[in-house]
């Protein structure tokens, strides 16, 4: 069996994330509708939606821009409405969105027992995520993740085709044998089509609309879409004996 290079992405690829900030979404929007009798939740929703989309451009994904994306959903309405902004609520709507970085993560079902049959079969394990390194250290941290992928942990900010080609430089893998495995087509599979190595999409549930879009590339390498991060060890397996055949 040949070796093989797996680059995993972390949110809603290993671990549950899009979840808590539909829920968060959900508390800001209960909390606006005290104070705005007359706005649906779909107004308000797809106001914050409209404002945290654009910040990315500028903020990339940092933890700071969820927060002021609920921030300035409420002086948007509030400017709207005429209605007076009060500092105290400012700070409420503000700790809502800082909620959502403090609660505990929880891996995917079999997340563990996933790496450690990569990693027991020799296969190479990196994690490429995006995000501020506080935030996403601290679920690294928190699900022991060393264990599988050492310091073998790459954090951008703007996770993006120029940052996957930075990993992709730093550990000087063979194009052939190293994959990008995630839920995101916008930053995972997208740039590992790009840059010509393998790509897994492995859809979320709940997926965010930012990672929604359209490939319109055709890939060098496979690309493969699974039902369920369970199925990557046989995928995995499986082509590492047909490479090592050829």
């Amino acid at each position: 069996m040949e070796k093989q290079t797996l680059i995993f992405d972390l949110d809603d690829t290993l671990i549950h994330c899009n979840k808590y900030f539909r829920a968060t979404i959900n508390t800001f929007v209960s909390t606006m509708q005290q104070w705005f009798s007359t706005l649906t939740a779909d107004e308000i929703k797809e106001k914050q939606l409209q404002i945290d989309l654009e910040s990315i451009e500028q903020h990339g994904l940092h933890s700071s821009r969820f927060p002021e994306s609920l921030v300035s959903t409420y002086k948007f309405f509030c400017e709207k409405q005429k209605k007076e902004i009060k500092e105290t609520e400012i700070e409420e709507i503000r700790k809502i969105g800082v909620s959502v970085f403090e609660i505990e993560v929880q891996p995917f079902p079999y997340m563990y027992e996933v790496l450690s049959t990569l990693q027991n079969e020799g296969h190479e394990l990196y994690l490429f995520t995006g995000g501020d390194e506080e935030n996403q250290s601290r679920k690294v941290v928190q699900l022991e993740l060393e264990t599988y992928f050492g310091n073998r942990v790459f954090i951008f900010e703007h996770k993006n085709t120029e940052a996957l080609q930075t990993v992709l430089q730093t550990i000087r893998s063979n194009p052939k044998q190293t994959w990008m495995i995630g839920n995101s087509l916008k930053t995972d599979i997208k740039p590992a089509v790009e840059l010509g190595i393998h790509a897994i999409h492995i859809p979320s549930e709940l997926e965010w609309s930012y990672n929604q879009i359209k490939l319109d590339i055709d890939p060098t390498g496979e690309l493969i879409t699974l039902n369920s991060l369970t199925q990557v060890p046989t995928l995995i397996k499986q082509y590492a004996k047909e490479d090592k055949a050829l």
